[in-house]
């Protein structure tokens, strides 16, 4: 029962469909322009405004730091149980029920229960972000890159990421369950975009020949 409150929690939380609310009120249907993609970076290249982007970025953040903060609340010492919210609620926010499971990428809501349940990934992620960005100057090449190298790393450093777990995990295979499942779902939200990405390197490098 317990992880049934969980999943309903963060699936609950993690299904408002921010940028589709958002841009309907004037008009748009997000689902249908651009990229089709219902996340930040799409409304705020639909409509120019920044100050839409960032709202889209915060509230679909809260989404992830909500479901965390109030299963935390109810089960303050269960990392599984906190995780579980996240995971339904990056899931939920991925393959929104209410518009036809259409949804955003994911990584503004994982942001936002990492930082509660493991704050050391999140600065991980963004490193490897940032350098990745400087290297192609490609934000979807950024966002799949830092989250493959994210995974290795959590892979590879298994005990130091219990160790940073809040609450603390019970063993160290819960935290790499949690955090790839979390990771898995965001990768295939970008599967489409990095195939793009790699027909247009493609493309360059016949042009180049």
């Amino acid at each position: 029962m317990d992880h049934l409150i969980s999943s309903v929690i963060g699936y609950v939380l993690g299904s408002f469909p921010t940028a589709y609310v958002l841009l309907k009120k004037k008009g748009i249907d997000i689902t249908k322009v651009g990229s089709g993609n219902v996340g930040a970076m799409n409304s705020y290249e639909v409509t120019n405004s920044k100050v839409i982007g960032i709202t889209v970025l915060l509230i679909d953040f809260l989404k992830g730091f909500l479901s965390v903060l109030i299963v935390g609340f109810f089960y303050p010492e269960s990392f599984a149980l906190q995780g579980i919210a996240l995971i339904f609620a990056i899931f939920s926010h991925c393959f929104n029920p209410w518009i036809n499971f259409n949804g955003g990428r994911g990584l503004a809501t994982a942001a936002g229960g990492v930082i509660l349940l493991l704050y050391p990934l999140l600065i991980i992620w963004l490193l490897l972000w940032i350098i990745t960005y400087l290297m192609k100057k490609n934000i979807h090449f950024s966002n799949v890159s830092a989250t493959i190298l994210s995974l290795l790393i959590i892979f590879n450093n298994a005990e130091l990421s219990l160790k940073y777990s809040s609450p603390n995990a019970t063993n160290s295979e819960t935290v790499v369950l949690i955090i790839t499942m979390g990771l898995m779902i965001i990768f295939i939200k970008h599967i489409e975009p990095l195939k793009d990405l790699l027909k247009s390197f493609n493309h360059k490098g016949i042009k180049n020949d």
